[in-house]
């Protein structure tokens, strides 16, 4: 899968760190994210990706 943050939109929120600790994460104030984690981890990137309130972010499906 592919994840991609628009950091325009972005207003550091944090709801997709709770949701996807795996793949988000803050350093100092700043949001950090894995842009192509493992598939196993679709369903966490589906749900941080729903509950960000500006909805600045977007998972596309792996290539195939």
């Amino acid at each position: 899968m592919q994840i991609t943050v628009d950091m325009n939109r972005c207003e550091s929120h944090g709801q997709c760190v709770f949701a996807a600790p795996e793949i988000f994460s803050f350093d100092d104030d700043y949001l950090v994210y894995e842009a192509t984690p493992s598939d196993g981890l679709l369903d966490k990137a589906q749900k941080a990706a729903a509950v960000c309130p500006v909805r600045a972010i977007t998972v596309l499906p792996a290539a195939s």
